[in-house]
């Protein structure tokens, strides 16, 4: 969890009105927490599943930081709520990108409606400003580039996706590579993620 936290943003976080954790602890399971050395997709041995953290007043800085998309974000559909989704959204605006946790339980669900009409609005709208939206479910990946969806499997830490931007027949069409290690040469119309900030 800790590798996609953003500290200024999520101390600032105010929630939803209305808006709770109410018993979900799905963040729980499907975040990575490195100082607890929980990998994604696995319960922390601290959670209560259905109840809440056993260690709650001294949880690490990353759980006590980290807001799920639904309970910060208005414009969110009740129907996001992770709890009845099996979904987490990580909004990440300072690195321009959506990342959303899957439970490998249920590893279609982003795929079926509303979710996929959404997500596929979400990531034309931040294609625009040269953003993408993450889907991980468990060690894999998929990025999704306006209306284009690039599979990408298993990916490391140290991996980095590099995707690139063309005028298409119908807008702009992406180019998506992945590259093991950190060394990226930047183009214009470019991007580049590296694994390690999920």
């Amino acid at each position: 969890m800790s590798e996609q936290s953003e500290p200024a943003e999520r101390e600032l976080a105010v929630t939803v009105p209305g808006r709770g954790c109410d018993g979900c602890t799905l963040c729980c399971k499907l975040l990575p927490i490195e100082e607890l050395a929980k990998p994604a997709s696995a319960w922390c041995p601290h959670c209560d599943p259905g109840r809440g953290c056993r260690i709650y007043a001294d949880r690490p800085s990353p759980c006590r930081g980290f807001y799920c998309g639904w309970m910060v974000n208005g414009k969110v559909a009740a129907h996001w709520r992770p709890r009845d989704s099996r979904m987490v959204l990580d909004f990440q605006p300072t690195r321009k990108r959506l990342v959303l946790h899957v439970d490998p339980g249920r590893p279609d669900a982003w795929r079926k409606p509303p979710y996929h009409t959404d997500l596929q609005a979400v990531a034309g709208m931040m294609a625009e400003t040269g953003g993408h939206v993450l889907i991980a479910c468990g060690p894999n990946f998929t990025m999704l580039l306006g209306r284009q969806e690039f599979p990408l499997g298993r990916l490391l830490p140290s991996d980095k996706i590099v995707y690139y931007r063309r005028p298409g027949p119908t807008g702009w069409a992406y180019d998506v590579t992945v590259n093991p290690g950190t060394a990226d040469e930047q183009h214009p119309g470019s991007g580049a993620v590296s694994m390690g900030d999920r």
